[in-house]
């Protein structure tokens, strides 16, 4: 058996998916934050599994879902200037913003290119010095560092015709918002793997000692998520809310400080919008004001917080906003698997790779 199978046994899951069981004398309710974890419960039928005395619940953690309908409307209005190419990430292309989408924009004629990594779009600019590539920045504490890296590489060339729309966010907050909105009671987290081997597991402390709320950090195979979710059991069984690190190969307590340094110098904290949570203090990242020459907001004097609706498709009837708080399931919204598919999407949920209603209707009826 490889070092990965081993991360795969069914044995081994059905070990620990006994050990949970075991442990749990009533019920426990835990959020994933993360997309890929939602992926992988999904995938490997775990919900199934440990059902009904463990609940699985999806949280915001997809970038592309908790993108707001105004950021999206501001993309394509950059995107209709002449002078201007947008650069974005695939996933982005179908997410719909108030009237239309980037991929609707682009049918009418809009320059948008789909790019696989910043230093993509840093070598647009390099290979087009007549137009004006802006980057759409998405992504959490993950994919931030790589932007930031960029910017700062564009910098160094002192490349005049690259700038980027900053959209990151960060997860402490939103998952601050949700426990603090009291929509939805949970007993613990899924700590989110690739965000934690950034920010370290010691980032997410706060929800046991604020919030009496367990975590455990977990990696992304299934006997990794199964480890995290048995010392969720144990936690409560014991009554000690903690925060534990399931994913040692990937996470350290500090996480990686030359990823925290490189977003520090480039980014600010911000106010930002959050599609199904609305306007969450410090939960956005800026452009620091020494950069502000390939920031697209000041470039092109955009407003520091876009305006207007942050989930349009909910007047469709799409409940996508409360998929991402954990407030309801995907088959909870009427549009799902019926006016809501992969082919056709109504909602972000059902757009992203990471999105729950993607997962939900691509695994359902998996079982362990």
């Amino acid at each position: 058996m490889t070092h990965m199978e081993s991360f795969r046994d069914p044995a081994t899951a059905r070990r620990l998916i006994d050990a949970i069981l075991r442990q749990v004398t009533g019920s426990l309710r835990v959020i994933e934050f993360c997309g890929g974890h939602t992926h992988a419960i999904m995938r490997y039928g775990l919900r199934d599994a440990l059902a009904p005395q463990v609940t699985l619940l999806s949280g915001p953690g997809c970038p592309v879902c908790v993108t707001a309908s105004a950021d999206i409307d501001q993309a394509i209005a950059l995107s209709q200037r002449p002078e201007i190419t947008l650069a974005t990430f695939g996933d982005m292309i179908r997410v719909p913003g108030t009237k239309t989408s980037l991929q609707g924009a682009r049918a009418e004629g809009s320059d948008i290119r789909v790019v696989y990594s910043a230093l993509d779009a840093l070598q647009l600019a390099r290979e087009l010095p007549a137009r004006e590539i802006v980057m759409l920045g998405i992504g959490f504490e993950t994919t931030a560092p790589t932007i930031a890296a960029a910017i700062a590489q564009a910098r160094a060339e002192s490349l005049k015709n690259w700038s980027v729309y900053s959209m990151h966010k960060l997860t402490t907050p939103a998952m601050r918002a949700i426990l603090d909105a009291g929509e939805v009671a949970v007993d613990a987290v899924l700590g989110p793997g690739h965000v934690a081997a950034i920010t370290g597991w010691e980032a997410w402390s706060f929800l046991a000692t604020e919030y009496g709320v367990s975590c455990a950090v977990a990696g992304f195979e299934p006997t990794d998520i199964l480890q995290a979710l048995l010392a969720c059991a144990q936690d409560k069984a014991a009554g000690q809310p903690r925060v534990t690190n399931s994913y040692g190969r990937g996470v350290s307590a500090e996480g990686n400080l030359v990823a925290q340094g490189l977003m520090a110098q480039v980014f600010t904290t911000a106010d930002a919008a959050w599609r199904g949570l609305g306007i969450i203090p410090d939960s956005g990242l800026a452009i620091a004001p020494e950069y502000a020459a390939f920031d697209a907001r000041a470039r092109y004097a955009l407003p520091g917080l876009a305006e207007g609706p942050l989930d349009a498709e909910a007047a469709l009837g799409c409940r996508c906003g409360e998929v991402l708080r954990g407030v309801v399931e995907p088959a909870g919204c009427p549009l799902f698997g019926t006016a809501c598919t992969p082919a056709h999407p109504v909602g972000p949920c059902m757009v992203s790779a990471e999105g729950s209603c993607a997962a939900h209707y691509r695994y359902q009826g998996v079982v362990a």
